[in-house]
């Protein structure tokens, strides 16, 4: 089993919660200066750039509210016409980005403005995810490149013995345990061939084309402009980053070299060597970003088996798509939030259709900005949906605290709080919240002696997940930057999956491929930094939540379903959406100001401690 990552989708070429969904900030490398020749429609007075940002939040809150539902329909209905009107809004969308963005930098820096406005400005300027140049035809080539390589990804099929296979289900097959290494080998590599490949040369033109808008701007290259978002400067943002890796590396490296030894006593030396690096389709997931379904192949003797069995529960509860996620409102609602709007459950996409081809890559929608609410999944009837579904409704529900928000501040405080919530409410899915909920009877809850267990499970997913979650906009940061140059696109990536993850791909890989674009997030121009601190921030929201409970117990047993007052203070965070610093929302409702892994060092903390004992006399690292 593994915890799906999901997107909430930040581009301008496919819009699922709005064109303010990133944040930003002023860029110190390119302060701006007011231009008093500039030809602008306000005056470069302080009024005069509230008027201007006033009116640029209306218009793109009317675009946004059309354009949301070509989205939909692109994502939800892939054919010609579909792919054609995302394309035209894409374009659309991007030349109005483009044009307030550079109509901001203008105002920025009037003396005398208004904190609010001078915010809302540097959003503006900032909050693009693939800015195009001003130049005639540009914008309509990134948006056209952008929709071909996302159509491409949701009808990207591999191979299963010879036979094809798509993506949803080449990903369950990928965690079958009775796949033999040389079936998980062809999987593998057949869908980094046939999905990754043919991007290559699109996706060089994309970075150069949305390069050169981030000059335009002022930005080094678009990986400044991304970093620039975090309310620090780009490079105290890499630095925070790097700390927060460095808090929790140490639980990764034992983690790796634990599941290393159990891979090579399993499949022996000419498959997964003792030492060194791990062969990536060996762990599970076809990234080998998360390890979870290879649980029974590492569960040690006596505290591996937990007792239970999450997708047997949900499957003898005969839950379907719309039970699982009625559940997961459930959770919600024990917390004191209102119930989902009748929409949602009319408009969503639980499961994949039969009659057409989707995106199944699961994401959280907000088609009005204010409760047109909706998710997009392909869901079944396992664990990791089930999980995957408490992550998903926490962007809905973040969505709509934050509604009443002006239309630059509907977003998080920062984009891994956006990925935390659902994640934070998640880890609370303990053995006594599922006999809370009827789901596991009293008996069934595994006694302490199995909390190794528990922890070893969770750890697969969480922690084996870290490194790939920082490394991925780090390889796009090189990309962006030129210290990864095109001629090396595919060894770059290959060299940082080493790097931090400690795996190599099973089969040699060449220049011809482009194993990378095989990643939905990065065809898809999804930033990923988010998820990396959303692993973390959801253990020390989950931590305040526990401790606000008055959870007296080990922190992984903890469960706050019910708690009331934990709801009502995490409200009070959720409904500042974006208006102010991300600091100032984590101590709302952490009492603290700076990201840290120390939370979830502290729940693994009983695994470390056997982890070290297991890896006794064994090489660590790679």
């Amino acid at each position: 089993m593994k915890f799906a990552t999901t997107a909430l989708k930040t581009s301008f070429a496919a819009l699922a919660v709005s064109l303010a969904s990133a944040q930003a900030v002023a860029d110190d490398h390119a302060e701006p200066i007011a231009d008093e020749s500039a030809d602008t429609e306000f005056p470069l007075t302080p009024q005069g750039a509230a008027d201007f940002v006033a009116k640029a939040e209306a218009e793109m809150l009317e675009f946004s509210n059309s354009a949301a539902h070509i989205y939909w329909l692109q994502a939800t209905y892939i054919n010609y016409d579909s792919n054609k009107l995302a394309a035209e809004y894409g374009a659309k969308s991007t030349l109005m980005s483009v044009r307030y963005a550079n109509e901001a930098a203008k105002y920025a820096g009037i003396e005398g403005l208004d904190a609010e406005v001078s915010r809302k400005l540097d959003k503006l300027r900032n909050g693009i995810s693939m800015p195009a140049p001003s130049r005639d035809g540009a914008a309509e080539e990134l948006s056209n490149i952008a929709t071909k390589l996302s159509a491409q990804y949701g009808q990207g099929k591999g191979t299963l013995n010879g036979e094809p296979i798509n993506g949803s289900d080449i990903e369950a097959e990928m965690g079958n345990l009775e796949r033999s290494p040389e079936e998980l080998a062809e999987m593998w590599t057949s869908w980094h061939n046939n999905v990754g490949a043919p991007m290559r040369e699109d996706y060089i033109k994309m970075l150069a084309i949305a390069n050169e808008g981030a000059t335009e701007l002022g930005f080094d290259n678009v990986g400044t402009m991304w970093r620039s978002g975090y309310d620090m400067t780009p490079e105290q943002f890499a630095a925070e980053t790097e700390r927060m890796w460095q808090e929790v590396k140490p639980l990764y490296v034992a983690l790796h070299t634990y599941v290393r030894r159990k891979l090579n006593e399993k499949y022996g030396d000419e498959v997964q060597p003792a030492t060194g690096p791990i062969r990536a389709d060996l762990l599970g997931n076809m990234w080998a970003q998360e390890w979870g379904n290879i649980y029974p192949l590492v569960a040690p003797e006596g505290a591996g088996d937990i007792g239970y069995d999450l997708t047997d529960l949900i499957q003898k509860k005969e839950l379907d798509a719309v039970g699982m996620t009625k559940v997961g409102e459930d959770f919600f609602s024990s917390l004191g939030f209102e119930p989902l709007p009748e929409t949602f459950w009319e408009r969503s996409q639980f499961t994949k259709p039969r009659d057409r081809e989707v995106v199944c890559h699961a994401s959280a929608w907000n088609l009005d900005n204010v409760d047109d609410l909706r998710i997009k999944m392909c869901i079944k009837q396992n664990a990791d949906d089930f999980i995957t579904i408490h992550h998903e409704l926490g962007h809905n529900y973040y969505q709509r605290a934050y509604n009443m928000q002006d239309y630059l501040h509907l977003d998080g405080a920062n984009d891994g709080f956006h990925e935390a919530i659902g994640d934070m409410i998640a880890l609370s899915i303990t053995p006594e919240y599922l006999v809370q909920i009827d789901m596991l009877e009293p008996d069934q809850v595994p006694s302490a002696e199995k909390d190794i267990g528990l922890l070893l499970r969770q750890a697969m997913d969480k922690v084996a997940f870290l490194p790939f979650g920082l490394l991925v906009d780090r390889y796009r940061w090189g990309l962006f930057d030129g210290s990864i140059a095109p001629e090396n696109l595919n060894a770059g990536w290959t060299n940082l999956r080493t790097e931090y993850q400690g795996i190599v791909p099973p089969v040699e890989r060449t220049e011809e491929h482009f194993d990378a674009g095989a990643k939905y997030h990065i065809p898809g121009n999804v930033s990923y930094t988010r998820y990396f601190l959303a692993r973390l921030l959801q253990f020390q929201f989950y931590k305040a939540a526990c401790d606000q409970a008055g959870w007296e117990g080990p922190l992984h047993r903890c469960s706050f379903y019910g708690n009331e007052e934990v709801g009502k203070n995490l409200n009070a965070m959720l409904e500042m959406g974006a208006s102010k610093p991300w600091p100032d929302a984590l101590e709302a409702f952490t009492g603290e100001r700076q990201m840290s892994g120390k939370a979830m060092v502290e729940y693994f903390a009983p695994l470390m401690a056997w982890l070290e004992e297991q890896n006794e006399g064994q090489e660590a690292g790679w």
